[in-house]
Protein backbone atom coordinates (compact mmCIF):
# COMPACT_ATOMS: atom_id res chain seq x y z
CA UNK A 1 0.00 0.00 0.00
CA UNK A 2 1.64 3.21 -1.20
CA UNK A 3 1.38 6.78 -0.04
CA UNK A 4 -1.99 8.49 -0.49
CA UNK A 5 -2.37 10.60 -3.66
CA UNK A 6 -1.21 14.17 -3.33
CA UNK A 7 -2.89 17.12 -4.98
CA UNK A 8 -1.72 20.70 -5.40
CA UNK A 9 0.45 22.03 -2.60
CA UNK A 10 1.22 18.58 -1.19
CA UNK A 11 -2.33 18.16 0.16
CA UNK A 12 -3.62 14.65 0.55
CA UNK A 13 -7.05 14.17 -1.00
CA UNK A 14 -9.19 11.57 0.74
CA UNK A 15 -12.22 9.82 -0.74
CA UNK A 16 -14.59 12.04 1.22
CA UNK A 17 -13.20 15.10 -0.53
CA UNK A 18 -11.28 16.56 2.42
CA UNK A 19 -8.00 18.11 1.38
CA UNK A 20 -5.45 18.32 4.16
CA UNK A 21 -1.81 17.62 4.80
CA UNK A 22 -0.79 14.79 7.09
CA UNK A 23 -0.09 17.34 9.83
CA UNK A 24 -3.48 19.04 9.37
CA UNK A 25 -5.19 15.67 9.52
CA UNK A 26 -3.28 14.76 12.70
CA UNK A 27 -4.26 18.11 14.29
CA UNK A 28 -7.93 17.52 13.45
CA UNK A 29 -7.86 13.95 14.71
CA UNK A 30 -6.10 15.03 17.91
CA UNK A 31 -8.80 17.66 18.59
CA UNK A 32 -11.53 15.09 18.00
CA UNK A 33 -9.79 12.59 20.28
CA UNK A 34 -9.49 15.19 23.05
CA UNK A 35 -13.24 15.80 22.93
CA UNK A 36 -13.88 12.06 23.22
CA UNK A 37 -11.45 11.76 26.10
CA UNK A 38 -13.13 14.60 27.99
CA UNK A 39 -16.43 12.69 27.96
CA UNK A 40 -14.86 9.38 28.97
CA UNK A 41 -12.60 10.87 31.64
CA UNK A 42 -15.48 12.62 33.36
CA UNK A 43 -17.38 9.36 33.68
CA UNK A 44 -14.31 7.51 34.90
CA UNK A 45 -13.53 10.17 37.50
CA UNK A 46 -17.07 10.05 38.90
CA UNK A 47 -17.08 6.25 38.99
CA UNK A 48 -13.61 6.08 40.51
CA UNK A 49 -14.52 8.66 43.18
CA UNK A 50 -17.54 6.57 44.09
CA UNK A 51 -15.38 3.45 44.32
CA UNK A 52 -12.83 5.14 46.56
CA UNK A 53 -15.56 6.38 48.93
CA UNK A 54 -17.20 2.95 49.31
CA UNK A 55 -14.48 1.54 51.54
CA UNK A 56 -15.07 4.32 54.10
CA UNK A 57 -18.79 3.55 54.49
CA UNK A 58 -19.86 1.73 57.65
CA UNK A 59 -21.71 -0.93 55.66
CA UNK A 60 -18.46 -1.94 53.92
CA UNK A 61 -17.55 -4.02 57.00
CA UNK A 62 -20.65 -6.18 56.36
CA UNK A 63 -19.43 -7.30 52.93
CA UNK A 64 -18.44 -10.93 52.57
CA UNK A 65 -15.17 -12.12 51.08
CA UNK A 66 -16.59 -12.47 47.57
CA UNK A 67 -17.97 -8.93 47.56
CA UNK A 68 -14.70 -7.55 48.96
CA UNK A 69 -12.81 -9.35 46.19
CA UNK A 70 -15.16 -7.89 43.59
CA UNK A 71 -14.61 -4.47 45.15
CA UNK A 72 -10.80 -4.77 45.00
CA UNK A 73 -10.95 -5.95 41.38
CA UNK A 74 -13.28 -3.07 40.53
CA UNK A 75 -10.96 -0.49 42.13
CA UNK A 76 -7.98 -1.93 40.27
CA UNK A 77 -9.90 -1.89 36.99
CA UNK A 78 -10.96 1.70 37.69
CA UNK A 79 -7.33 2.68 38.29
CA UNK A 80 -6.22 1.00 35.06
CA UNK A 81 -9.05 2.72 33.19
CA UNK A 82 -8.06 6.14 34.52
CA UNK A 83 -4.43 5.50 33.54
CA UNK A 84 -5.35 4.46 30.01
CA UNK A 85 -7.69 7.40 29.44
CA UNK A 86 -5.35 9.99 30.95
CA UNK A 87 -2.31 8.44 29.24
CA UNK A 88 -2.89 10.12 25.85
CA UNK A 89 -2.53 13.55 27.49
CA UNK A 90 0.84 12.58 28.97
CA UNK A 91 1.90 11.00 25.70
CA UNK A 92 1.06 14.21 23.83
CA UNK A 93 2.75 16.42 26.40
CA UNK A 94 6.01 14.43 26.29
CA UNK A 95 6.11 14.35 22.48
CA UNK A 96 4.95 17.92 21.76
CA UNK A 97 7.30 19.78 19.46
CA UNK A 98 9.05 16.67 18.18
CA UNK A 99 7.07 16.52 14.91
CA UNK A 100 5.43 13.24 15.89
CA UNK A 101 1.77 14.26 15.97
CA UNK A 102 0.57 11.56 13.50
CA UNK A 103 2.27 8.86 15.59
CA UNK A 104 0.95 10.46 18.78
CA UNK A 105 -2.60 10.32 17.41
CA UNK A 106 -2.22 6.63 16.52
CA UNK A 107 -0.90 5.64 19.95
CA UNK A 108 -3.33 7.89 21.81
CA UNK A 109 -6.20 6.32 19.86
CA UNK A 110 -5.01 2.86 20.81
CA UNK A 111 -4.75 3.86 24.47
CA UNK A 112 -8.27 5.30 24.28
CA UNK A 113 -9.68 2.05 22.89
CA UNK A 114 -7.87 0.15 25.65
CA UNK A 115 -9.36 2.61 28.15
CA UNK A 116 -12.85 1.95 26.79
CA UNK A 117 -12.36 -1.81 27.12
CA UNK A 118 -11.16 -1.32 30.70
CA UNK A 119 -14.10 1.01 31.37
CA UNK A 120 -16.44 -1.71 30.13
CA UNK A 121 -14.86 -4.16 32.60
CA UNK A 122 -14.98 -1.58 35.41
CA UNK A 123 -18.66 -0.81 34.79
CA UNK A 124 -19.59 -4.49 34.74
CA UNK A 125 -17.61 -5.17 37.91
CA UNK A 126 -19.12 -2.16 39.72
CA UNK A 127 -22.61 -3.21 38.65
CA UNK A 128 -21.98 -6.72 39.89
CA UNK A 129 -20.89 -5.46 43.29
CA UNK A 130 -23.82 -3.06 43.66
CA UNK A 131 -26.44 -5.54 42.46
CA UNK A 132 -25.07 -8.37 44.63
CA UNK A 133 -25.35 -6.13 47.69
CA UNK A 134 -28.80 -4.87 46.69
CA UNK A 135 -30.40 -8.13 45.54
CA UNK A 136 -28.56 -10.94 47.38
CA UNK A 137 -29.41 -13.43 44.61
CA UNK A 138 -28.52 -14.73 41.15
CA UNK A 139 -30.63 -12.07 39.45
CA UNK A 140 -27.63 -9.77 39.86
CA UNK A 141 -25.60 -11.87 37.41
CA UNK A 142 -28.39 -11.85 34.84
CA UNK A 143 -28.82 -8.09 35.11
CA UNK A 144 -25.08 -7.49 34.79
CA UNK A 145 -24.99 -9.82 31.78
CA UNK A 146 -27.82 -7.90 30.13
CA UNK A 147 -26.12 -4.56 30.78
CA UNK A 148 -22.79 -5.94 29.53
CA UNK A 149 -24.47 -6.87 26.26
CA UNK A 150 -26.00 -3.39 26.05
CA UNK A 151 -22.60 -1.74 26.69
CA UNK A 152 -21.00 -3.94 24.03
CA UNK A 153 -23.75 -3.05 21.56
CA UNK A 154 -23.54 0.71 22.21
CA UNK A 155 -19.77 1.00 22.43
CA UNK A 156 -18.54 -1.54 19.89
CA UNK A 157 -21.22 -3.36 17.85
CA UNK A 158 -23.13 -0.30 16.60
CA UNK A 159 -19.95 1.57 15.51
CA UNK A 160 -18.58 -1.54 13.75
CA UNK A 161 -21.96 -2.05 12.07
CA UNK A 162 -22.00 1.59 10.92
CA UNK A 163 -18.44 1.20 9.63
CA UNK A 164 -19.36 -1.92 7.67
CA UNK A 165 -22.45 -0.25 6.20
CA UNK A 166 -20.45 2.84 5.30
CA UNK A 167 -17.74 0.75 3.65
CA UNK A 168 -20.31 -1.21 1.66
CA UNK A 169 -22.09 1.96 0.54
CA UNK A 170 -18.78 3.60 -0.40
CA UNK A 171 -17.74 0.53 -2.42
CA UNK A 172 -21.10 0.57 -4.21
CA UNK A 173 -20.69 4.29 -5.03
CA UNK A 174 -17.16 3.66 -6.30
CA UNK A 175 -18.47 0.85 -8.54
CA UNK A 176 -21.19 3.16 -9.87
CA UNK A 177 -18.60 5.89 -10.55
CA UNK A 178 -16.42 3.41 -12.48
CA UNK A 179 -19.43 2.26 -14.51
CA UNK A 180 -20.32 5.89 -15.36
CA UNK A 181 -16.76 6.73 -16.40
CA UNK A 182 -16.65 3.67 -18.70
CA UNK A 183 -19.89 4.82 -20.34
CA UNK A 184 -18.68 8.39 -20.92
CA UNK A 185 -17.70 9.43 -24.49
CA UNK A 186 -14.09 10.15 -23.45
CA UNK A 187 -13.67 6.62 -22.13
CA UNK A 188 -14.78 5.08 -25.47
CA UNK A 189 -12.34 7.18 -27.46
CA UNK A 190 -9.30 5.88 -25.58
Amino acid sequence: MGAPPRGKGGHVTFSRGRRETQEERADRQWSELLQELRVAQTGVQILFGFLLAVVFQSRFEELGNTDRTIYVITVMLGSATAAALIGPVSYHRLLTGRRMKPETVIWASRMTVLGLVLLFCTMCSALLLILRVALHNQLALWLVGAMALWFLACWFVFPVWALARGSAARAERDDDDEDESEDSPGARAS
